[in-house]
């Protein structure tokens, strides 16, 4: 049977790559972009955002989420819940009507689309005439009544949308109960609103745009009372007992209006313009709370005054003589409040107020003194500065993390302590086997620490290094409080602020050592600062080294921006990261690799002009390596610049061309028998490619210029302690790979711990490789005697990791953007290679080791390489033998700032930014999975008499579709998700945001086509176990 299986197949390890490969977006952290609705079930405690690229994601208790995806991709403009059932409606700008629901299916809830429906007028009547703009779901649970742009009001079945005609309520059956002299047609055009009479479910009441208000009789079909508002009407909300509701209205002001027992008009009990006499904004949203105490919550949107607030994003609360306008830095899209909903209960006594801006969620507790914020546990706003780099790191030791969260509570002090108010659903995911951190790096010299080990990207702490420079920021950012006499009376609330006040303060890379609780950033403008971890505030000097990467050479001018300038003498620091030392790059270019060694104390930094090494026990510069090309004018401009010269770049094309004619002409010269055509190749071999053995499929290459721009970019840097002068004795050494495919090995020689203080660290250049197709170099890796990747500094020392062998040889992989290479050490000769390029027509943008586990069995793990292409695709090769294990899609090719934004973990998962606030969360393991997994039970409903049956378990089947069990919920989710980041990455406006706060290289990938369910699509929180 062997000699029929295809060659190099072999069936134990396909079962082994079975149990250890497998790929799955499993959950979206941050913020949704673009949100555009909101609604909220205090019946579920349950909150829905809609978004502009059709989707809906729903949040409960941390760890409860659901998330859905509209098949239009149009705009979710409304979200209303049906009372007491586990469905949803909403109303997208297309006009039509879906239905959702929630339902249990292989123990885990899933949210699932069931009808769709759009409202159709009779034939020849203008759209307007069935433009809803009112939703309204009755409490009856039977029925959904539809206000529309002509004034008509349709009542609609549930849950099979059929249109009940006989119950449609006219403008003409409306008009003919009010008196001819106070109203005529234009007063009944467009529905505003619709509440239900929150006493007696018979009654509704209907507002239009024109200022009448009137109270609809459902079981007479008639008008029984009207009222007659002045000004143009935006919303209406009623009282809890049924005998007041108030209107809001554009002119910035409402009013209060008594339900009479007659039928006669009624004028308003009183009519405020809170923020008068001068013309004001629109109050576009109200709520009117009642408590024990008497005094009233009366909390609306808008309202400002126009001449000088017109451009606030505000919501007032005013209880007594208590008044605050809280003021977003985003537009408000919509708020609820969470109270009591006891049916029994006498008063509101809202506990919290609950706003969704365009950049955020707020959540305000109404209960403590002051109105303190409460801090989210998940959707955070990830992009308040918009992100310019990301670090994760696995497995943090117990003492590191609390005192990480320590740091991070004294940050926090001015939250409330109000447990989350939105807790429904309960969260039945296990708890996460360890600790995970992702860093993030942002615009305004901030690193923002999350705990990323589960569902919840959570917010720990926060680290400024913003003081160490003297800048135009503020380094304190706390709520901005005024003084008493301030009228408006505006409070800042909210962290998103995406207005740096220096482009150079950005962080650009990010090196924490998690034993020894070090951490090294470096800045756009050269900076690299090295920190270690203290619990208590502290004041002291930083200490400042300048690293000059031109070593005085002649001829080259910097043309970038300048270096921040530092404060003199002593800083004060919060708790936390404290900087201790300050290396400072010259020119001050932005910094693209770092390295930082914690046993040694040592941080390596590199920036397109060269790198260098720094001992920062000593606090010493050791060496600087100079990588410039004398062509490399631009590395000179800087990424703040934009003088780069038109003349040299079209010198650049023509020689690219002219290149590309030589290899075709010689590519075309081969004729005749098929020995001239492999003479003709190897000479091609030799003279331009030289190390590249071209197979008939492979692609041939273009062999890059040393004249190229940016040749010495330097991309990585890498400590190794191996074999790199003879193969008796191995030393300390640092790694650089370069942008024009060269890398540089320097011996260090590092004085042994008692000594470390008085004798320098020394350094000497032992090899210098040059990759003859002179690609970039990404990554580089050394093997130990048993092929495996050396251990992190200290890891060996905390019993986590075997002692790396220092028997057998070494061997050095060096992984350049169209090739992997093995050398042997110390002689650095090449043993093996891979060309991706060559063989795919894609290039390496990320790479990194990863352990995957087996599912079956704990007793077996393998390193590997994850690769992420230019085409958005990952690869899974294996190590020391280099071959590929499998490939999956994962980014679409035209994500370039989504690939440019990737991070890998250590054990097979993965991070990356879909838009610029939401990190979308992928795993290549079997064993290491995050994902909701959470159910929603029904609370149950008394003394209700209009109970629908709905026949759920049909619904659930139809939902799945023949033939599919509830163990297939998996596959839809991941569908489901790639829909969901297709739409949104769509949109172009999406991508030239991300694009601009994260530089990354132009590539191409061709996502999988996903399968399309009649009914939308669903996305369940179970998958596969």
């Amino acid at each position: 049977m062997r000699r029929f299986l295809r060659p190099g197949h072999d069936p134990v390890r396909e079962r082994l790559k079975r149990d250890l490969f497998q790929f799955n977006k499993t959950v979206e952290h941050g913020f949704p972009h673009q949100p555009s609705a909101l609604g909220y079930s205090p019946f579920l405690r349950l909150m829905a955002i809609g978004t502009r690229s059709g989707a809906i994601k729903l949040y409960g208790a941390p760890g409860v989420e659901f998330m859905g995806l509209h098949e239009e991709n149009n705009t979710v403009m409304q979200i209303h819940f049906i009372p007491d059932q586990c469905q949803l409606v909403t109303l997208l700008d297309d006009n039509s009507l879906h239905l959702w629901s929630l339902k249990q299916q292989g123990g885990t809830s899933e949210l699932r689309e069931e009808h769709r429906f759009t409202l159709k007028g009779p034939p020849g009547s203008p759209p307007s005439a069935t433009q809803v703009t009112a939703v309204l779901p009755h409490s009856s649970r039977e029925v959904l009544y539809l206000g529309t742009e002509s004034g008509n009001i349709f009542v609609v079945e549930l849950p099979s949308f059929r249109v009940l005609e006989d119950r449609t309520i006219t403008p003409e059956a409306v008009l003919q109960r009010i008196p001819e002299d106070n109203c005529n047609r234009r007063s009944c055009e467009l529905v505003e609103a619709l509440r239900e009479h929150p006493k007696n479910p018979d009654q509704i009441l209907i507002g239009y745009s024109r200022g009448l208000i009137v109270l609809w009789d459902l079981q007479n079909n008639k008008a029984t009372h009207h009222f007659l508002g002045s000004q143009q009407l935006e919303n209406l909300f009623w009282q809890r007992d049924g005998s007041k509701f108030i209107s809001c209205h554009y002119d910035g002001s409402y009013s209060q209006w008594p339900v009479s027992s007659d039928n006669r008009q009624s004028e308003p009990l009183e009519n405020t313009v809170p923020y008068g006499p001068f013309p004001c904004k629109a109050i576009s949203k109200i709520y009117w709370q009642t408590t024990k105490n008497g005094l009233p919550y009366i909390i609306f949107q808008g309202g400002m005054p126009r001449a000088s607030y017109g451009d606030r994003h505000s919501i007032s609360v005013i209880h007594g003589s208590q008044q605050t306008a809280f003021d977003f830095t985003s537009r408000v899209i919509d708020f609820f409040i969470i109270f009591s909903s006891d049916p029994a209960a006498e008063f509101d006594d809202p506990s919290a107020l609950v706003v969704l801006a365009e950049e955020e969620l707020v959540v305000i507790d109404l209960k403590s003194a002051g109105w303190p914020a409460v801090h989210p546990p998940y959707l955070a706003s990830l992009h308040c500065s918009a992100i310019t780099c990301s670090h994760h790191v696995s497995n943090i030791p117990l003492k590191l993390w609390e005192r990480i969260i320590s740091a991070g509570s004294k940050q926090n002090i001015h939250y409330s302590s109000m447990p989350w108010p939105i807790d429904g659903g309960t969260n039945i995911a296990p708890d996460p086997p360890q600790r995970d951190l992702l860093l993030t790096g942002h615009e305004d010299g901030t690193v923002r620490f999350w705990d990323a080990s589960g569902v919840c990207l959570h917010l720990l702490y926060k680290l400024s290094t913003v003081r160490v420079f003297l800048t135009d920021a503020d380094p304190n950012d706390n709520m901005n409080t005024l003084g008493e006499d301030e009228w408006p009376p505006l409070r800042k609330v909210g962290t998103f602020d995406p207005y740096s006040d220096d482009p150079r303060l950005g962080i650009q890379k990010i090196y924490l050592c998690k034993y020894s609780g070090y951490l090294a950033v470096a800045g756009t403008a050269g900076q690299v600062l090295v920190m270690e971890l203290n619990d208590e505030d502290a004041e002291h000097v930083v200490d400042h080294a300048e690293a000059d990467l031109l070593q005085d050479q002649e001829g080259y001018r910097w043309k970038g921006h300048e270096k921040l300038k530092t404060r003199d003498g002593p800083v004060q620091f919060e708790a936390g990261f404290q900087p201790f030392v300050l290396v400072q790059c010259q020119p001050p270019a932005v910094v693209t690799s770092l390295a930082l060694h914690s046993e040694w104390k040592l941080v390596a930094f590199g920036t397109s002009h060269g790198f260098g090494l720094f001992d920062h026990q000593q606090k010493r510069l050791v060496f600087v390596k100079c990588t410039l090309h004398p062509s490399d004018q631009l590395a000179l401009e800087g990424p703040l610049s934009r003088v780069k010269s038109l003349k040299k770049s079209l010198r650049q094309s023509f020689r690219r061309i002219r290149r590309s004619r030589v290899s075709s002409r010689k590519r075309r010269g081969g004729g005749g028998n098929a020995s001239e055509v492999q003479e003709a190749n190897a000479k091609f071999d030799q003279d331009v490619l030289q190390e590249m053995e071209l197979a008939p499929v492979q692609r041939k290459i273009e062999a890059r210029s040393a004249e190229d721009s940016f040749t010495g970019f330097v991309r990585t840097l890498y400590f190794a302690d191996t074999f790199l002068r003879d193969s008796s004795r191995h030393c300390p050494s640092l790694w650089a790979g370069t942008n024009g495919g060269t890398v540089y090995a320097f011996c260090l020689r590092v004085p042994p711990a008692e000594r470390r203080m008085d004798e320098p660290v020394r350094a000497e250049q032992a090899k210098e490789i040059q990759l003859m197709h002179r690609a970039p170099v990404v990554g580089i890796l050394v093997l130990d005697g048993r092929s495996t990747p050396l251990p992190e500094p200290l890891e060996v020392a905390h019993d986590l990791s075997k002692s790396p062998d220092m028997q057998g040889s070494h061997q050095l992989l060096v992984v350049s953007e169209e090739q992997f290479k093995v050398f042997t050490l110390p002689k650095v000769s090449s043993k093996l290679k891979l060309k991706l390029t060559a063989l795919e027509g894609c290039r390496v943008r990320k790479v990194t080791v990863a352990n995957f586990g087996s599912c079956k069995t704990d007793d077996y793990s393998e390193n590997d390489l994850a690769v992420l292409t230019n085409l958005g695709d990952i690869q899974i090769i294996s190590l020391p033998f280099l071959k590929l294990q499998i490939r999956y899609p994962c980014i679409r090719k035209e994500d370039v700032s989504g690939i440019a934004s990737c991070v890998f973990t250590k054990y097979g998962q993965g991070f990356y930014l879909i838009s610029p606030s939401e990190f979308e969360r992928f795993s290549l393991s079997t064993k290491w999975l995050v994902e909701p997994r959470c159910i929603v039970d029904v609370p149950e409903v008394t003394s209700n008499n209009h109970v629908h049956k709905s026949g759920t378990e049909n619904a659930a089947r139809k939902s799945r579709g023949p033939g599919k069990s509830p163990g297939d919920s998996g596959e839809d989710e991941r569908k489901s998700g790639r829909l969901m980041e297709h739409a949104l990455l769509n949109d172009e406006k999406v991508l030239k945001e991300i694009q601009s706060t994260l530089e990354g290289a132009r590539g191409s990938y061709a996502e999988k086509n996903s399968a399309r369910s009649p009914l939308g699509h669903g996305l369940s929180n179970g998958g596969a176990d």
